[in-house]
């Protein structure tokens, strides 16, 4: 009767030397690392909002709102856009606002197809072209293009962007309120091929939006929709070509003392990428410009300078691009632990499926096939993925100004149309 319970004994014993060998000490550090992981990813996700729903109910800023006939200089980057601009300047031109206080700016990046011709094409309509005879990048096209601007408001969009007729009216009263700088708009995305990306897109894209109701509603946003925000003309600073303006035109209004808010009935609406590759490379490119831009604004991140904002700033962004570590973190010291607890070896094999069906959700993508409930596992995985990669570019110094739209050909007969989409918010 002695035996089973020896060799029990030394099994038990067997198991704490492997963990012993393995990590030096008793196996409290790989679950320490296990359950800090956890802890971060949870908060991340979960507990910033969280966070932000408390904060609103004891710091709450309201905007104040009055009807604006502000002018307006409506600036639209393009690089090679030929796709895209006819549709998207007619749309702008057909705004419902006074003609005589609008101005169109095409900020084309060097364009080397047709859109600097197309842009001409509108010039009796009051459509100005701003090219840049160097490729300098987005950034530098929108500096370029508010050299020349002349309205005391300036908005910022992408030429395959739509807005709806109202999209002014709406944006502008917000401009009342001194202490708003930068004011962004709604983005929908839509997406007629029924992709996993897109789908995997749109459902991220409604968390983001969550997000930004609650951190305007607490003080500023932390970024912006790059195809709508709009800036006092006073308080626009132009930026470095490499820098991300989506992202560092929030941090830029909070330096001089007001704030970027979000207005959810400003609505526009873009088609979602349809290839995992195109996602992956814009957010490499993006995120990899956003580090740069938050290790040269890191005197924000510190709450003696900049309050709550610096809060918002480290959980927003510097904790979700660090999110990658912290899954690989989760995963390896959950398999190291699976051999000696059943609790460890579920998590452990429900995060391996998870990641498997990423992978299974790729693979049928090359196939032009795809499977609706895999598409918010790829999403997560792809985005945490090109979080990961940019974080080691950012690391190697590497920087980025130039940007490839790389449009490819519609699957749908017609672009999105706001009358479609507004239905569907």
């Amino acid at each position: 009767m002695g035996c089973p319970s020896f060799a029990s004994s030394w099994t038990r014993r067997v198991k704490s030397l492997r963990m012993v060998l393995i990590f030096g000490h008793s196996p409290i550090a790989p679950q320490a690392v296990f359950w800090w992981s956890t802890a971060v990813l949870f908060y991340t996700y979960l507990g910033y909002p969280i966070l932000l729903l408390v904060m609103s109910r004891f710091r709450k800023r309201p905007v104040l709102r009055a009807v604006q006939s502000s002018s307006v200089s409506i600036v639209i980057a393009a690089y090679n856009e030929e796709r895209d601009l006819k549709v998207k300047l007619q749309n702008t031109l057909a705004l419902d606002y006074p003609k005589d206080k609008i101005e169109v700016i095409v900020a084309s990046d060097c364009s080397t197809d047709r859109t600097d011709q197309i842009a001409r094409s509108f010039a009796s309509r009051g459509v100005h072209l701003v090219r840049q005879e160097l490729r300098l990048g987005k950034t530098a096209a929108q500096n370029a293009a508010v050299e020349q601007a002349i309205g005391d408001i300036l908005l910022f969009s992408d030429s395959t962007t739509l807005y709806s007729p109202d999209i002014l009216r709406v944006i502008l009263p917000n401009f009342a309120d001194p202490t708003v700088g930068c004011v962004a708009g709604c983005l929908i995305y839509v997406d007629p091929a029924g992709s996993s990306i897109g789908r995997g897109a749109r459902s991220y894209w409604g968390y983001e939006s969550f997000l930004k109701r609650c951190e305007s509603r607490v003080g500023s946003l932390v970024g912006v929709s790059g195809c709508l925000y709009a800036v006092r003309r006073s308080a626009y600073v132009p930026f470095p070509s490499e820098a991300c303006s989506d992202f560092l035109i929030a941090t830029t209004m909070v330096e001089q003392g007001l704030r970027a808010i979000y207005d959810p009935d400003a609505v526009c609406f873009e088609e979602t990428n349809r290839w995992a590759d195109e996602e992956f490379k814009m957010r490499v490119r993006i995120i990899t410009r956003t580090l740069s831009d938050l290790w040269r604004h890191r005197l924000m991140m510190s709450p003696l300078r900049s309050g709550f904002y610096a809060v918002q700033l480290i959980s927003h962004k510097v904790l979700r691009y660090l999110v990658p570590f912290f899954l690989i973190a989760t995963l390896l010291t959950s398999m190291i632990l699976a051999p000696f607890s059943t609790f460890y070896a579920i998590v452990s094999a429900g995060q391996i499926c998870f990641y498997l069906a990423a992978a299974l959700s790729w693979m049928l993508e090359r196939t032009g096939k795809s499977i609706r409930k895999l598409a918010l596992p790829q999403y997560f995985v792809l985005a945490n993925l090109a979080a990961f990669v940019a974080f080691l570019k950012f690391l190697r110094g590497e920087k980025y100004s130039l940007w490839e739209p790389g449009r490819k050909p519609r699957t749908a007969a017609t672009p999105p149309t706001p009358s479609y989409n507004k239905a569907s918010q």
